[in-house]
């Protein structure tokens, strides 16, 4: 049996590749661009300095967006049309040039096995070694360079350059140490959830905006009707628009937009109705960020993975291409909450950061790169969190927590959370029985939280608030001054967010008055107090009454379907 490595070469990018199946588009077929080889980048160079120089009312460029595209192969059989995909691919940059670049700056070659990892590749969603970061270095300093070059071009003929955080984007790297040296005006984003608008808002740029769905096309991504027949554009703007409304009431963006086919919507006059009614909406959060930022809640989050801030909100692409990580639904819940949250690595976590934060959130399956794999075998981030722990944080463990295999306890935060997992090797031993406690303070009506087998307690003393045949589900432990959390799985729905958000305060703000917090948790708030202005929104599609205990008494507010609304306070 014999391996070959060989490079392939993409005749026909992935985007135009998707625009001309779904879209419909009968144009030429376009190929990749790569700068890295002289001729491409000296043509590239003279495009963008003949066209700035012959568009001179033209005030913004963006840039949609770089050079490297995301992994994305498409098959050709219907049943398994989506080969592979992974938004935070670098696999796309290869290049024989790239490789002997590297080669002669790094000291040592990149194999295929580099990038193959026995046909798994090495996906975002599991942790990086040395050599791949070493990669990802060497394209973002390559990226920088030619990127900056043509902005700079940009910058000579009075214009603003944006850059579509989307699509080609690879190299990029908006929450790295080095993006500042882009020179980018602005930074454009496409959502369709919450923890996406933080994504973008998050980023040092001047201006940011983000593009609404759906988008202006016939179908959309799913392939299920738009903007046709049998198509219902308001109602899924509505959906949309309450998926982001809640994290743009945390985090100032400065535009909004849609994308596509204008004329579509002269059929659909009621969703041209409702944009400009969403639009009024946004501008009136524009205002109020404007006199200063949203109330929060005391405790301050830290969501601790392999990645830490590099991957600030986001995991690897869109909500639906990630539903099955436990750590994309805690970010879409925190992006609406009242709470100021930070993305940490361990590094992050031996350099003393665990002193600015009330909670750690750490979510994930054992050896993702979201619960950290062998990061966790580093015995100084195990006792910096005990410590930190034990003087009065609160450690919340979702799923497979600070699991690796070696030690005694699969999770090497199980004597904090008070909880464990058997892989096997305790089949034989005994199991602390114990009685569920109902705390509806907690566990609102509707709540739940995913069943996973073969947990069990370590030491009997956890208040287990959940369960099913015998596992505990949900815990609360007490460790020294704090708490250590454990949840079997977390699944984003209103009454689940809500849920986090009261275990948030049940282990980090004992002494709350619950200021500013509704009491329906199908509705949510954020005040203002520069501004003295309450805004409560209602995020289900039914009529919803809620109280909001404020500083000047309780409020009563009754909210129809996907709707808001605003006192003075």
């Amino acid at each position: 049996m014999y391996t070959v490595s060989f490079l392939a070469y993409r005749i026909w990018e992935e985007i135009s590749m998707y625009n001309h199946t779904t879209n419909n588009w009968d144009k030429e077929h376009l190929m990749q661009v790569d700068p890295r080889y002289p001729e491409t980048r000296e043509y590239l160079v003279n495009w963008m300095e003949e066209w700035c120089k012959s568009h001179p009312d033209t005030t913004v460029v963006r840039f949609t967006s770089l050079f490297y595209n995301f992994v994305w192969i498409w098959g050709a059989d219907e049943r398994k049309r989506n080969l592979f995909t992974d938004w935070g691919s670098y696999d796309f940059t290869v290049s024989d040039k790239a490789l002997d670049d590297f080669a002669k700056e790094y000291g040592y070659s990149m194999t295929a096995e580099d990038f193959v990892n026995k046909g798994d590749r090495h996906v975002t969603h599991m942790p990086a070694d040395q050599r791949k970061r070493d990669w990802m270095k060497f394209i973002n300093s390559f990226v920088i360079e030619v990127a900056k070059e043509l902005i700079d071009i940009t910058h000579k003929y009075g214009k603003k350059a944006y850059v579509f955080y989307d699509d080609s984007w690879v190299g990029l790297e908006p929450y790295g140490e080095r993006f500042k040296e882009f020179g980018f005006d602005g930074l454009i984003k496409c959502v369709f959830n919450g923890y996406e608008v933080r994504l973008c808002a998050g980023v040092p740029v001047e201006t940011h905006e983000i593009r609404l769905h759906p988008y202006l096309f016939p179908v959309g991504l799913g392939g299920a009707p738009t903007f046709m027949e049998g198509g219902n554009p308001t109602l899924d703007a509505k959906k949309y628009w309450n998926n982001v409304r809640r994290a743009l009431l945390r985090q100032p963006i400065q535009r909004i937009g849609l994308g596509g086919y204008l004329h579509l919507t002269e059929m659909f006059p009621d969703f041209q109705d409702y944009i400009e009614k969403i639009s009024d909406e946004f501008r009136m959060m524009q205002e109020y960020h404007k006199a200063g930022k949203p109330y929060t809640i005391k405790p301050k989050v830290a969501v601790l993975h392999y990645w830490g801030k590099l991957r600030s909100w986001t995991l690897s692409g869109h909500f639906h291409e990630t539903y099955m990580h436990d750590l994309i639904h805690v970010n879409e819940a925190l992006a609406g909450l009242p709470v100021d949250v930070d993305f940490i690595n361990f590094e992050d976590v031996k350099a003393g950061a665990l002193e600015k934060y009330d909670i750690v959130i750490n979510a994930g399956r054992a050896g993702s790169a979201w619960s950290g794999g062998d990061a966790w075998k580093d015995d100084e981030v195990v006792s910096r969190l005990y410590q930190w722990v034990y003087d009065g944080g609160a450690f919340i463990g979702i799923n497979q927590p600070s699991a690796v295999e070696g030690y005694d306890s699969f999770y090497r935060m199980a004597p904090v959370l008070g909880v464990d997992e058997d892989t096997g090797a305790k089949v034989c031993h005994g199991k602390w029985q114990f009685d569920v406690e109902e705390d509806k303070d907690i566990l609102t009506e509707g709540a739940f939280v995913p069943e996973k087998e073969n947990r069990f307690l370590t030491d009997g003393k956890a208040k287990v608030l959940a369960a099913h045949d015998g596992n505990p589900d949900l815990t609360i432990h007490e460790f020294g001054k704090g708490y250590g959390v454990y949840m079997g799985g977390f699944s984003y729905t209103l009454e689940n967010t809500r849920m986090l958000l009261n275990l948030l305060l049940a282990v980090g703000d004992k002494d709350s008055e619950g200021l500013y917090l509704t009491d329906n948790q199908y509705t949510e708030c954020a005040y203002y107090p520069e501004s003295h202005k309450l805004v409560v929104i209602n995020n289900s599609d039914k009529e919803q009454k809620t109280s909001v205990k404020t500083e000047a008494g309780v409020k009563e507010f009754t909210i129809e379907a996907y709707d808001q609304a605003v006192m003075d306070l």
